[in-house]
């Protein structure tokens, strides 16, 4: 584990819950203390989902270095900060010191594979994305993006290692900015920015009516199958006859905003006046803990994915 701040945190305690021996390393001053906090904090939730044969908290190791870190590694996940200069170094570090064959993901949501793989010399076939989604030891998504190098081999192993931790890994056939997830969000958070920016809604607003609406079934199926079950027993094809082409003058109606200074400005301001009464930190408790109970109880519906 290659990077230990909020992403790399839930990644280690994920996989220390899932049995495994983890061995850490981030140069940033008090990173072990803070790491061992942080899966600390993690772990009741993770007891609460089940831990793995042989999971403990003792199996976790904070190296000296990065060459000490990765020198018996089975899996490199690397969740360093998303800047070139230093990612290049680090990934340079990691080719050089991780043993041949085996996969260095890394958790970036901003660079593309390719991209990554041409930062190294040595094995590049074997680096590729695995990203998450933050809190990363609950979320169970996680994106693997193949770069232009990537062989199907360590593309199949990653996928492999992470169902092997409880992840639910889906595989990204093209390279794109963003990759899906982060796409279909940013295609969201455009129209939620463009209502504010026009003054159709206010931020609490367009919070609520994603909370209390549809983002309460997205919890449970995808927007797609969403849609089909909406057409009843016509399904999808019933739901495009009838609202397609309606939905089609949506979506040539939604914004194009730039994100300027003062959209800024506005969509926090928004925010702020939502969470003016809020105890942030016992909300994100109380997030946490729904998403645990959302989790176990999917986890009793074999037939919702």
């Amino acid at each position: 584990m290659i990077g230990t701040g909020v992403i790399g945190a839930g990644w280690a305690a994920l996989f220390l819950a899932q049995g495994l021996q983890v061995t850490a390393f981030d140069p940033s001053p008090g990173a072990e203390q803070r790491l061992r906090a942080a899966v600390d904090d993690a772990w009741p939730a993770l007891e609460r989902l089940g831990l793995a044969e042989g999971a403990s908290r003792d199996r976790l190791q904070f190296a000296a270095d990065c060459p000490a870190a990765v020198a018996d590694a089975q899996f490199v996940q690397e969740s360093g900060p998303e800047r070139s200069e230093l990612k290049q170094a680090l990934l340079a570090e990691l080719d050089g010191a991780t043993p041949p064959g085996v996969v260095i993901a890394s958790s970036s949501s901003g660079m593309l594979p390719s991209q990554l793989q041409d930062m190294v010399d040595g094995h590049p076939e074997r680096l590729l994305v695995g990203h998450p989604f933050h809190p990363s030891h609950l979320i169970p998504l996680v994106e693997v993006v193949p770069g232009r190098k990537s062989t199907p081999a360590h593309v199949d192993a990653a996928l492999d290692f992470y169902a092997g931790v409880g992840k639910r890994a889906i595989l990204v056939r093209h390279e794109v900015p963003g990759h899906v997830t982060n796409r279909l969000q940013a295609a969201l958070w455009r129209e939620a920015y463009s209502l504010v920016e026009r003054g159709v809604a206010t931020v609490a607003d367009i919070d609520a009516a994603i909370s209390n609406g549809p983002g309460l079934r997205w919890a449970l199926l995808g927007p797609l199958v969403n849609q089909h079950l909406s057409g009843g027993t016509g399904g999808l094809a019933h739901t495009l006859e009838h609202l397609g082409p309606p939905a089609q003058v949506w979506m040539d109606d939604l914004g194009t905003p730039r994100l300027t200074p003062d959209l800024a400005a506005m969509l926090v301001a928004g925010v702020d006046d939502e969470l003016a009464t809020v105890d942030q930190p016992h909300m994100v408790a109380e997030r946490d803990e729904l998403l645990v109970q959302l989790l176990e109880h999917k986890r009793q519906r074999p037939l919702v994915p």
